[in-house]
């Protein structure tokens, strides 16, 4: 099921991050067809923000574009319907810039970009896709000159801050890492609460879902790392406030406590989307786990397996519970 919640995620993510540059239609309609180009995107002469901010998806938002992103390796015949769609939207273009006197002039006409995961190499020949290093980077192939096209490799960009905000909607232990990258910013850092804020929506869709796959137990255990960081300043803004209002001492205890219980939902929620299921054995060693931080433990979490959490953290007897 993660296509449908990565579709919605990977549009309004688009939509958040491009909309302080220029003008952002999600799901637009094609003239004469029942299709949809998934993000349209016109810059703004003037921006709210510098496109810099946005790296690599700004340098790729510098003229009108259809964005299409894919959960999946797209297959040639994605790679042609999105090209069918960049035709009629450029042909569109091109009847509006006649009817109002004016030239269509081949640099204005609108880019396309393929957003993929993962992209075979027989793909990327198939359409004759080549990497110009010394324009763009690596894992940004372009497709011959006049087809206007792009198709960006989100497994293959280079881990520099350029390409944090495309990595986001990477896959695997590409997003993880991306992930990890964004929490570490600096929390008035340019999109990183919207973007944190659209990855908890998505992590929380997927923990009411009663259907989980394998890739779906995945995506939730790589943007739990978001959703702890999010708890996490949740609780010390609330704490933080709490003191500053003058509130008794005991207020404080309540609050670590309070800390205590939620980082122990969180890792129960964690076992359960890794292993299907929180049993006895795994539910007995919850207490130990929250012990760690969350920098601890989350890589235990995602790597060990069942046996080796189970030796790694033995049952708490009451005796050292009390201690």
């Amino acid at each position: 099921m993660t296509r449908f919640p990565h579709d919605q995620f990977a549009k309004q993510y688009l939509e958040e991050l491009l909309t302080s540059v220029g003008e952002v239609r999600v799901g637009l309609e094609v003239l004469g067809e029942s299709r949809q180009v998934d993000v349209w995107f016109a810059p703004d002469d003037s921006p709210q923000r510098e496109p810099n901010a946005l790296g690599l998806l700004g340098r790729m938002a510098q003229t009108p574009c259809l964005l299409e992103p894919y959960r999946n390796a797209p297959t040639p015949t994605d790679i042609r319907s999105c090209l069918l769609k960049l035709f009629l939207v450029q042909a569109d273009s091109q009847r509006k810039a006649r009817r109002g006197g004016e030239r269509s002039e081949e640099a204005t006409l609108p880019y396309l970009w393929v957003l993929a995961t993962t992209a075979s190499e027989a793909l990327v020949q198939g359409f004759g896709g080549q990497v110009d290093e010394t324009e763009w980077i690596a894992g940004v192939y372009q497709l011959p000159r006049w087809l206007r096209t792009a198709i960006v490799a989100i497994n293959q960009l280079p881990e520099v801050p350029e390409t944090l905000w495309l990595r986001i909607l990477g896959k695997g232990e590409t997003q993880r890492r991306a992930i990890a990258e964004l929490v570490t910013l600096p929390r008035d850092s340019p999109f990183r609460a919207s973007s944190l804020e659209l990855l908890i929506n998505w992590r929380l869709t997927l923990e009411t879902s009663q259907d989980l796959d394998e890739d779906d137990r995945e995506v939730f255990m790589n943007l739990s790392t978001a959703y702890l960081e999010w708890r996490e300043a949740t609780l010390e803004e609330g704490q933080r406030q709490g003191l500053q209002q003058g509130l008794q001492q005991g207020l404080q205890q309540g609050l670590q406590q309070g800390l205590q219980q939620e980082r122990q939902e969180t890792v129960a929620n964690l076992l359960k989307a890794r292993f299907g299921e929180l049993d006895e054995e795994l539910a007995a060693r919850v207490p130990a786990i929250v012990k760690l931080s969350p920098e601890e433990y989350m890589p235990l979490l995602v790597n060990l397996s069942r046996q080796e959490l189970l030796e790694r953290f033995p049952v708490e007897t009451s005796n050292e519970a009390g201690q």
